[in-house]
């Protein structure tokens, strides 16, 4: 809710806001938390719906003046174990942005194959050790399932273990992230809807309006900057 919050500043009691999110935990706290400022319903719509939709909502409330998607996790779904978007936590290795929907990273990784696993860390992450931690959660999910962030937390500091000895510990860090980041966007389904989203992006907006993009895995980068090109 903090950008949220800042251009609910700028309309100053003009216009209105609609916030769109699919995490129906974090959506209920952020309304919450911006209605106890004075922002209430009368500037400020909070919808549980994935930003692909945005025409939907277009043929409801009218075009847009501006568009911010922010694409990343917020500090509030990585700081709750049980939401398993860190490998700095221990809990149920899920990483849905809803867990009322789809099935959890756990579930996804028993469903991959070896090669597809590999693929989805390369595509998603750019992890240079795809090749060696897919292998490794292929052979540990035939002695124990991976349940939990720390069940694959440790996978991976197995599948790096051939490192020099100075290296392991950042290595391990760097893979960790980059590995449930690519889970993350794989559960999430991110990229598919990104594309949706994009595509709708010049009949949603209003004359003269505009759009701002924030992204941080560099796949997402690469969509939108091909897609605005060709805008």
């Amino acid at each position: 809710g903090v950008h949220t919050l800042e251009i609910l500043k700028c309309l100053n009691s003009r216009g209105n806001n609609d916030g769109l999110d699919v995490d129906p935990i974090e959506s209920a706290k952020t309304k919450e938390r911006l209605n106890r400022l004075g922002y209430g319903d009368d500037i400020l719509t909070v919808k549980l719906e994935n930003f692909a939709n945005i025409d939907k909502v277009a043929e409801q409330v009218g075009l847009f003046d501006f568009v911010l998607a922010d694409l990343g996790v917020s500090s509030m779904q990585i700081d709750n174990p049980e939401r398993g978007f860190s490998y700095k936590f221990d809990g149920p290795l899920d990483l849905r942005l809803d867990p009322q929907k789809g099935v959890p990273a756990s579930e996804r990784l028993r469903e991959m194959s070896r090669d597809e696993i590999a693929g989805m860390l390369i595509e998603n992450a750019d992890e240079p050790y795809a090749e060696e931690i897919a292998k490794a959660i292929s052979i540990q999910q035939k002695k124990k399932p991976i349940r939990t962030t720390t069940d694959l937390r440790e996978v991976i500091e197995t599948a790096l273990s051939f490192l020099p000895k100075a290296e392991p510990k950042a290595a391990v860090k760097k893979s960790s992230q980059r590995s449930f980041q690519a889970l993350g966007i794989d559960v999430n389904s991110a990229y598919e809807v990104l594309e949706s989203f994009l595509e709708r992006l010049p009949d949603i907006l209003a004359p003269g309006g505009s759009v701002a993009i924030l992204t941080c895995p560099s796949g997402e980068a690469r969509l939108v900057k091909q897609s605005l090109q060709r805008f």
